[in-house]
């Protein structure tokens, strides 16, 4: 008889089931103290929230469109739940609820998930700081052994008290909490490592229970009543405005909380696993479905508000879960906890809890939230939403910030400052900073009056967007300058010539009386400089690149608006035959030293004459570049343009992958290291930025390689990449990943992991790590996306998910 073996299938579904059920027991227990915590920071009974945690596993992970995410009670609603019992009581707060979930059910039929995550960031994570402290204020009073107050203001004002009189037992117990909670993730040596696969949470707890039970201490627990007794919701009763108002409170909070959650847990699935290891990405109108209805089951059993919480998805992702059954499997251990272990959970002292949940409180005011609000000046904004939120409540902290948000935005929208100076030489300089709209055309008027008619005008326009209010006058003063015999130069930011934008006129009815297009008579010669129609203006340096397209057929290439203006204005036979000559196909460019002369010509006919005088004092002084500069060979790299730097800036070094070998690698090129070390020793640089780029053709080939195959210079030099695609693969370091979105394949995973890990090798280099010790230097990761022509700048430190972010650079960085 033979024996078969099971089909891959089979063996497949046993695998994960198994694996399903060893993260939901990982996530069973951080929720289930957890639960109990935030039950208590509510004032609901302490059953509430194992209803909740219930619910949401068994019904959210069952309905929702987030397979991984786990859902139940949320200290982002903690505030508001506990204000709720306050003024309604806690069977109307459970009415409340299930009208929310009913209010839900109502944005998910309407599609308006994504609509959620239009909110301003740093609103909503102000909002969610401004919960983390007013939860740790009340908290902090368990702790101390006393009762928290009514409201944040009041919990601040009695901690005078409170501090005067002091429980020893209550803050032991809390102190030991804390302490473990700290000290878990860090325990040394074997037995260490097998500790920490114990969730933080439920180890502090545990021995801070046994410690009290062991002791006798004389302290208030955890008392779990008979579920015989368990409260039902009743219909609510009270001002409708309020009931209303609260019912959109809970429903908008949660929505937004469990959205952020879901997006936060796609990113983290895209960085922890391959694509063929992956569950479906979340249908974020599918997950607000089911939140609704785990919300309204769970007000209707008696529980707390469900949202999806970060900290328990994170646990089930990180824990190998592949499916929406380690969710619901988490679910149904709380139920059968709620049934068995009353007796155990009895023993848990209150100020356990309220320890654990004030550390989950205080770690909700995320430093990294904060450096990135900071960093897009948005501090206004995130400070003034925490402070409402702590002294109003989440309603109008939410209302305030979006009035701020909404009032930042039309102030620099609106804020323009225009200047006006006379140099030496009679030169008139108009420097306009910022957005140019009809608000400012009264200062723009009167600051262009007060140049004379006949005098050199230099407009420097420093901003983004322009209206037609503003453009219509400058373009009047424009033509009333040159026809008052005046002279007007237009430039951009640092000086790079620009032009008011205005047509190229293409056929005969646009010309003038004398042949010339009709504007010429005004503008004299400066329009036959003008950049082709179509051409932004800041790119004019490099509009000949253009024409760098000889994989276009010469026969699809059409005439120009230049060429069809020379070819109506042509009036001899000579120009005639020049003009159909330029209208047909266009030979190809030339190559070799054709090309090199033609562009030296270009060179020395247009910037040698603008750059000679600062390329001679560098001369007589020596370079004294700011930074070295580490990036690819790649030919679509422009350093000069994608860092607006000149002559003496960069000190650069390029090679294929942007890489630094480490220090004594097998066949390591000098040439890498002794630029680092003429940089660093020798011309002492302030910085070193390592520059990655997307469609990286190395990150390519290393992806691609093949152990084994025949050894060339190429792979030899690809071997220093070796330790980025081990770090992408590896669960040991923080992932690389773009602010605000998923890398777009495994290539750009690459490119951005290898920006990290050469910046890993550079400070194994001897210069720079004495010059890092001394605190004179620094290292920066950049990432170029050709495509999107953005740059992206690598953020200190690691997020909430262990994350190494690329922030981009908007214009005002």
């Amino acid at each position: 008889m033979t024996v078969t073996s099971p089909t891959r299938p089979t063996r497949e579904i046993r695998k994960d089931l198994s694996t399903d059920f060893s993260a939901s027991i990982a996530v069973f227990l951080i929720a289930l103290p957890l639960s109990l915590g935030i039950a208590l920071a509510t004032g609901a009974p302490l059953q509430a929230g194992l209803v909740a945690a219930a619910v949401g596993g068994i019904v959210g992970g069952w309905l929702g469109g987030a397979p991984l995410q786990v859902s139940g009670p949320a200290a982002g609603l903690t505030v508001v739940t506990a204000e709720l019992i306050q003024r309604y009581g806690w069977r109307t707060t459970c009415g409340i609820t299930v009208l929310a979930g009913v209010c839900q059910l109502g944005l998910a039929a309407l599609r308006t998930a994504r609509s959620a995550l239009m909110v301003s960031p740093a609103i909503v994570h102000g909002l969610l700081a401004g919960i983390g402290v007013t939860i740790a204020l009340a908290q902090l009073h368990i702790v101390l052994g006393g009762n928290p107050q009514s409201s944040a203001v009041a919990n601040v004002l009695g901690l005078p008290a409170q501090l005067a009189d002091l429980h020893p037992a209550a803050l032991g117990v809390s102190a030991l909490t804390l302490a473990v909670l700290l000290a878990w993730p860090w325990l040394p040596g074997r037995a260490g490592r097998a500790l920490r696969k114990a969730p933080a949470a439920l180890a502090a707890v545990a021995v801070a229970t046994a410690a009290a039970s062991l002791s006798g201490l004389a302290l208030p627990r955890v008392d779990l009543p008979s579920w015989r007794s368990h409260a039902l919701p009743e219909l609510p009763e009270g001002p409708v405005l309020g009931i209303l108002a609260a019912v959109l409170t809970i429903a908008l909070v949660g929505s937004v909380q469990s959205l952020l959650s879901a997006v936060a847990t796609d990113k983290l699935i895209a960085s922890e696993r391959r694509t063929g290891n992956r569950p479906p990405r979340a249908d974020l109108n599918r997950e607000l479905w089911g939140q609704g209805a785990a919300n309204i089951v769970s007000g209707a059993l008696g529980g707390l508000p469900v949202s999806g919480v970060a900290v328990r998805s994170v646990a089930n992702v990180k824990s190998g879960a592949v499916s929406r059954r380690s969710t619901m499997l988490h679910g149904l251990w709380v139920v059968l906890a709620a049934g068995l272990l009353v007796p155990v959970l009895d023993l848990i002292p209150l100020a356990a809890l309220a320890a654990l949940v004030m550390a989950v409180g205080v770690q909700m005011v995320s430093i990294t939230h904060l450096r990135s609000v900071t960093r897009h000046r948005e501090i206004l904004v995130y400070g003034t939403t925490i402070v409402a939120v702590v002294l109003g409540g989440v309603l109008e902290g939410v209302a305030i910030g979006i009035a701020v948000a909404v009032a930042l935005a039309l102030h620099r929208l609106a804020r323009t400052r225009i200047t006006v100076e006379r140099s030496d030489g009679g030169v008139h300089r108009v420097r306009a900073r910022g957005q140019l709209t009809f608000l400012a055309v009264p200062r723009l008027s009167r600051v262009l009056n007060q140049i004379p008619h006949a005098g050199h005008a230099v407009i420097e326009l420093d901003g983004s967007f322009m209206d037609h209010a503003a453009y219509e006058t400058l373009h009047d003063w424009q033509d009333s300058h040159l026809a008052h015999g005046g002279s007007l130069e237009v430039t951009g930011r640092a000086g790079s010539s620009a032009r008011l934008p205005e047509p190229v006129p293409v056929d005969a009815s646009a010309d003038g009386s004398d042949g010339r297009p009709a504007d010429a008579s005004h503008h004299g010669d400066r329009s036959r400089r003008a950049p082709q129609r179509g051409v932004h203006q800041c790119c004019r340096p490099w509009t000949p690149w253009q024409n760098h397209c000889d994989h276009r057929a010469a026969g699809t290439r059409t005439i120009t608006a230049a060429a069809a203006a020379k070819a109506a204005a042509a009036t001899t036979e000579a120009r005639a035959e020049a003009a159909a000559e330029q209208a047909g196909p266009i030979a190809p460019r030339r190559r070799g030293a054709g090309q090199l002369a033609s562009g030296i010509s270009a060179f020395q006919r247009d910037t040698a004459p603008h750059v000679r005088d600062e390329l001679a004092r560098l001369a007589r002084e020596g370079q004294r570049p700011s930074q070295l500069f580490l990036t690819c060979a790649d030919s679509r790299l422009v350093t000069s343009m994608i860092t607006a730097s000149g002559p003496g800036d960069l000190f650069t070094v390029r090679n294929v992958g942007n890489l630094v070998p480490l220090p004594g690698a097998e066949s390591t090129d000098d040439s890498v290291a002794a630029a680092i070390e003429y940089a660093v020793d020798v011309l002492q640089v302030d910085s070193i930025t390592v520059c990655g780029h997307s469609g990286c053709g190395a990150m390519q080939a290393l992806l691609s390689s093949t152990p084994g195959a025949p050894m060339t210079p190429l792979r030899r030099w690809l071997k220093h990449g070796l330790p980025s695609l081990e770090r992408m693969a590896s669960r040991h370091h923080a992932w690389a990943r773009i602010s605000g979105r998923l890398p777009a394949d495994a290539v750009e995973q690459l490119c951005l992991t290898n920006v990290v890990q050469q910046l890993e090798h550079l400070r194994a280099h001897e210069s720079v790590a004495r010059r890092l010790a001394e605190g004179t230097l620094e290292l920066h990761g950049m990432y170029f996306h050709v495509g999107e022509a953005q740059a992206y700048l690598l953020s200190e430190g690691e997020d909430f998910f262990d994350c190494r972010v690329f922030d981009s650079v908007g214009q005002h960085a």
